[in-house]
């Protein structure tokens, strides 16, 4: 995987990856999202991602979506708890094009008035979209459960009664805390030479005034364990355990990201699917996750079954997590374990609008970018008694919170 690292004099930091293409990938992260709104204002970051999209100094809404579409691009984006992103693919002539357009969405969009209104209603309905679907609505009550009280646990939608008093005075003040040049880093996957990379973000992000802000984020406090069920209008029971877990600088991540691969990850092949969808066929989705952030961490397990063969489930998934807990992997487990997961992530790297966001995010949190075979050597690296280890601080269900959805 080859990269080069550019760095512009206001701070904003660019990630190339060359490769021959008549396609390329752009994308620009800013370290800002949900966890840093304060309180009564909980929304307003997944806001200002749907409002820059409407008009800028320069530009209409028509002529902002017009301009990579009218070349067959294409132009999105997203909020997390930490991030906002927008991303964008189209034919290689076309990059400054899409940087010029970048600058001008993050730098010079004016939120009028009259779209604040517009895109608080587009929000609400996506909000009442999301509550019509548990299996994704319960990770966020789940982690509001887990985060009570701290700006990691609300949802990043908002709620209906912040968003409907956001004003351009709170999206002002958000931008000028939280949109620093020195916490913005772009990714740019195609087939350009550095040098011809250099000259077009210099011309157009270059003129950036350059911004550094002192924020400071609160790490979470370590909460009680709780379990809690609720009653829904619903068919099937959604039900989610899990807990805190490694940030993403801890020594252990790896570790944990392997373990939840094979446990529960992706493919058909993890222990929980083999065991509750495949042997018993009592569950559609069963499924692990490990999202590291950077002052903490999130593990959870989901599951959607029949009220009738949740507990049933759930017994199968307390056996999966005692053998972890208590069997040390053999040797050819963990060498299975490991050529599975670095397998999936090379694959994972044909996807380089996926490929290069990962690299953004990598340089984002550790202020460099990891090379695939640096990835694999630290997989390498991990040893048996340390997933042992691992399990039974992450995996103990003494420790593991949980939130049901059940039929009322």
């Amino acid at each position: 995987m080859e990269y080069e690292l550019i760095h512009l004099p206001n701070g904003i930091r660019i990630v190339l990856h060359q490769v021959a293409s008549p396609v390329s990938h752009v994308c620009m992260l800013i370290n800002a999202g949900s966890r840093d709104e304060r309180k009564g204002n909980y929304g307003l970051a997944h806001f200002i991602e749907h409002l820059l999209f409407k008009q800028t100094e320069r530009r209409s809404t028509h002529q902002i979506l017009n301009r990579l579409e009218s070349v067959g691009g294409d132009l999105n984006a997203y909020t997390t708890k930490e991030y906002t992103c927008i991303h964008a693919s189209f034919l290689t002539p076309y990059l400054e094009r899409t940087l010029d357009l970048f600058e001008d969405l993050f730098f010079h969009s004016i939120f009028p008035e009259n779209e604040l209104e517009k895109e608080k209603s587009v929000i609400m309905d996506e909000m009442a979209s999301y509550l019509d679907s548990p299996e994704d609505s319960i990770l966020d009550d789940f982690e509001d459960q887990l985060f009570r009280g701290h700006e990691l646990g609300h949802n990043i939608l908002g709620t209906e009664a912040d968003l409907s008093q956001l004003t351009r005075n709170d999206i002002a003040e958000f931008i000028h805390k939280n949109y620093q040049t020195h916490e913005i880093v772009i990714g740019i996957t195609g087939n350009y030479t550095t040098r011809k990379v250099t000259a077009l973000a210099a011309r157009t992000l270059g003129k950036v005034p350059e911004t550094s802000g002192h924020r400071h984020r609160i790490p979470p406090q370590q909460r009680e364990v709780s379990q809690t069920r609720i009653e829904k209008p619903i068919n099937q029971t959604h039900y989610l355990m899990g807990g805190t877990a490694y940030s993403v600088h801890h020594p252990n991540k790896v570790g944990l990201l392997l373990l939840n691969n094979l446990l529960g990850g992706m493919g058909m092949t993890s222990r929980l699917n083999l065991v509750i969808r495949e042997k018993h066929g009592i569950a559609y989705t069963i499924e692990s996750n490990y999202t590291p952030l950077s002052d903490t961490g999130i593990f959870h397990i989901y599951l959607g079954t029949d009220a009738e063969k949740t507990d049933k489930a759930l017994r199968l998934v307390s056996k999966e997590l005692r053998k972890l807990c208590e069997n040390q992997l053999g040797v050819m487990q963990l060498h299975q374990a490991k050529q599975k997961f670095k397998g999936q992530i090379a694959l994972a790297e044909e996807n380089r609008l996926s490929l290069i966001i990962s690299l953004v995010k990598n340089l984002m949190d550790e202020g460099r970018v990891q090379t695939l075979e640096e990835v694999f050597s630290q997989i390498d690296a991990v040893e048996a008694q340390q997933l042992l280890h691992i399990a039974n601080e992450i995996l103990d269900e003494r420790n593991l919170s949980s939130l049901s959805f059940f039929p009322e």
